[in-house]
């Protein structure tokens, strides 16, 4: 479990994610299309004081520029991180590196560099993009060096298999190789279904079986796939950044509401 020149690529030490994260607001969704969408920092906050008193103990954080758009900036990042953990300590925060077509492998890993988190959320498939492996290794190791937890987003289960190439010496191995297995970006419509669960957990078991695993989902699914994680063993990740919705249709009045739902599956009270 280490590289070819015998350095971990991961923290053995490192804290388990979450047992339920929220992602309240994405990159792309605005308050046009839920006014209890959070934009701005204050809003942020507000919404991660209600999630954690409906039962989330983590959540995962996107910041946005003065005209509401998607922005990675440690700055931005900083300020946030300072606000919620003076308005909710026993929250973890998680940044992201999303790129939405706007930065570079490059700039996501100096945005980590530069921001220094507890935890951080890269895809795969975009830190990848340039087959820069000794980058992204020597990423790895300063991540670890700093204590940075870093969970790998999966789109599809071939993302995982991807990362196995990426790091044949023996990542994905590690117990605390974290994953999020993300149902229905590629569906019909963005809505997912439970069974879009089991391509990921098949891989991960012949893979990956120690990996730490929470699972997203888009759509009205939503709730059935947050179900389906929990039987199987995963977290769960929930929140308006991919679903809106109840699993009866109805559209949940904010953030907090759909992590009642999921905190009463893990608790076995739905």
């Amino acid at each position: 479990m280490a590289t070819h020149d015998g350095r971990r690529l991961l923290m053995p030490g490192i804290e388990p994610l979450p047992a339920l994260m929220v992602a309240p607001n994405g990159a792309r969704r605005t308050r046009a299309d839920h006014p209890a969408l959070p934009v701005s920092i204050e809003q942020t906050v507000l919404t991660a004081k209600a999630c954690h008193a409906a039962g989330a103990d983590g959540l995962h954080l996107h910041v946005r520029d003065q005209a509401g758009a998607h922005i990675l900036d440690a700055g931005l990042y900083g300020e946030a991180i300072q606000e919620l953990q003076h308005t909710v300590p026993g929250m973890r925060v998680q940044i992201t590196t999303e790129a939405v077509g706007c930065y570079t492998p490059a700039q996501q890993r100096q945005l980590v560099r530069d921001c220094e988190p507890a935890s951080v959320s890269v895809s795969v498939a975009e830190l990848s993009a340039n087959a820069e492996t000794r980058l992204n290794i020597d990423f790895y190791n300063e991540c670890q060096d700093r204590g940075i937890a870093v969970q790998h987003i999966l789109y599809e289960p071939a993302d995982l298999v991807s990362l196995v190439s990426l790091f044949p010496q023996g990542l994905y191995a590690d117990q605390a190789l974290q994953l999020l297995f993300v149902l229905g970006r590629y569906s019909v419509d963005q809505q997912s279904r439970s069974v879009d669960l089991i391509p990921f957990t098949d891989v991960a078991r012949r893979l990956s079986p120690d990996a730490d695993w929470a699972v997203c989902a888009f759509g009205i699914g939503e709730t059935a796939c947050l179900q389906s994680a929990h039987e199987a063993g995963g977290k769960l990740r929930v929140g308006f950044e991919n679903s809106l919705w109840h699993a009866d249709g109805r559209l949940a009045a904010d953030n907090a509401e759909r992590v009642a739902v999921a905190r009463s599956i893990i608790d076995g009270r739905n």
